[in-house]
């Protein structure tokens, strides 16, 4: 149980692409989402919307299927959220995320970042000092394909950002989800 009731400073949502094809000559960058992909962001977007986890700015890989996923969950959301094609977290260790995050603006109440694993994974792991126990146990076992970590973070900027500063408030899978 979380002790602190105040809302948190900050929020950090970290979500991995949704299940991609491997059309032969394609090269990595290029792959598109796979029907299941589509599906399951549709299925993140509308959850996002129901549970009210509505970014002010989202940073998404250019890869496609980042780009895909982040299309599809940006249908459902019910307002206009900023966007930034952030090559930096394009096949990056979590490290670099974390730099990535460090530069975004205090005024950013709540961070999306669509990306790819491992540096999600490894991102949110190395983020997330306490949390829900259920989801922590979840999301180390394994960070699947459009799987979505909310994580809350009681820091004044993100620039203060580092290893197990944050609060895994939730892990959701579309199969978690029904």
């Amino acid at each position: 149980m979380r002790l602190n009731p105040m809302p948190p400073k900050h929020r950090l949502i970290l979500l991995r692409h949704a299940k991609s094809g491997w059309p032969d000559g394609v090269a990595d960058r290029e792959r598109p989402l796979a029907d299941r992909g589509r599906k399951a962001a549709s299925v993140i977007g509308i959850y996002m919307v129901r549970e009210k986890l509505i970014p002010d700015l989202a940073l998404v890989s250019p890869a496609r299927r980042a780009q895909e996923t982040w299309k599809l969950v940006r249908r459902a959301l019910s307002k206009k959220v900023s966007e930034v094609e952030a090559a930096d977290i394009y096949e990056v260790s979590a490290e670099r995320i974390l730099d990535v995050i460090r530069a975004v603006e205090p005024g950013i109440r709540t961070l999306l970042i669509v990306g790819h694993n491992p540096g999600i994974e490894n991102a949110a792991s190395l983020i997330v000092a306490d949390g829900n126990v259920d989801a922590m146990g979840r999301m180390r076992e394994k960070f699947p394909t459009a799987g979505l970590a909310v994580i809350d973070l009681d820091l004044d900027g993100w620039d203060k950002i580092a290893a197990r500063t944050g609060y895994l408030e939730r892990f959701v899978t579309p199969r978690s989800l029904g």
